[in-house]
């Protein structure tokens, strides 16, 4: 009997103990549950801070971008610039995770990248539209050009319609559908036009001039051919209308389209002055600066994709 009432409490005492037990271990799990919830919260909105984001370029010796890593690095964020000698390279490195961003295509490129490719590639951020040249080493205006004389354009598609266009504008030649931006050389009147046209990699045309009457030539190559932007013997206005759809963009995947990270680093580049001005040095000047907002600039995609899909 004593024995029993003895006993007893040190059964309740070890059912106490037990209950305690599992509410302490049920606090310390809801509170990590919390803490872990929290952490997750805070990682999406940091997006992937803590990381260094790979952004690729072509042309990477341009002065600005080591000030926009040092600026972006003011704003605790690493970036490393990934450099590529061609516009055909970074977006097959952006879509195999091989980059986090790129910056160095407008919209009407990269909506042909994801139609041609069944890709969905997006726009986060704007940089500037910058106009296209036309460029001689002979002649001193498209009107000195001779009949029969061969120009050469940039072989991809966006920028051979581009630049088509604007030969067409400096009179040198008529397309067929009136120019549009997907006009390609099928849709040149040769009977109609004064010049020839060949395609060539934007990449060389530049280094062409020896061989042909003009050319046309991106704005990334013109100094590396020891040109200057003064020496364009005609270009388009990207102010006018239509050019739009030519704003330069920073890239990313769609899963990404929202990261909080690469959504700062855009603002980095449009609002650190330093870098602005060093894009305009590098464009002599001639860039417009955009500040598109994301949602509009993905819009604005999908509409040229529908275009470009209509188009093939």
């Amino acid at each position: 009997m004593s024995d029993q009432l003895i006993e007893a409490p040190k059964k309740k005492r070890g059912g106490l103990i037990a209950v305690v037990a599992i509410v302490v271990i049920a606090i310390i799990a809801a509170v990590a549950y919390a803490l872990t919830s929290g952490d997750d919260d805070t990682s999406s909105a940091a997006g992937t801070s803590g990381k260094t984001v790979r952004i690729g370029v072509v042309g990477a010796s341009d002065p600005y971008w080591d000030v926009y890593q040092k600026a972006a690095a003011d704003e605790g964020i690493s970036v490393d610039i990934v450099d590529f000698t061609d516009y055909t390279q970074p977006n097959p490195a952006l879509d195999a995770d091989e980059l986090d961003l790129n910056q160095f295509q407008h919209l009407v490129y990269l909506a042909d990248y994801n139609v041609s490719n069944g890709k969905d590639l997006t726009p986060v951020g704007s940089t500037a539209v910058y106009p296209l040249g036309l460029y001689s080493k002979e002649y001193t205006s498209p009107d000195d050009i001779p009949a029969g004389s061969t120009v050469a354009v940039p072989d991809d598609a966006s920028n051979q319609a581009r630049g088509l266009r604007l030969l067409q504008t400096a009179g040198l030649i008529t397309l067929k559908d009136g120019g549009t931006i997907f006009s390609d050389l099928a849709d040149v009147d040769t009977d109609a036009s004064k010049v020839k046209v060949t395609d060539l990699s934007a990449d060389i045309t530049a280094t062409s001039l020896d061989d042909v009457a003009a050319a046309i030539i991106n704005n990334d190559f013109v100094e590396k051919a020891g040109l200057t932007f003064d020496d364009a013997i005609a270009k388009d206005g990207p102010s006018e209308p239509g050019a739009a759809p030519y704003v330069n963009v920073f890239a990313a995947r769609a899963a990404d389209k929202d990261d909080a990270t690469y959504r700062k680093l855009v603002e980095i580049f449009q609002d650190t002055k330093a870098v602005t001005d060093g894009l305009q040095d590098v464009s002599g000047g001639t860039a417009v600066l955009t500040k598109e907002p994301a949602a509009d600039l993905q819009s604005l995609l999908a509409s040229v994709e529908k275009d470009t899909e209509a188009s093939k």
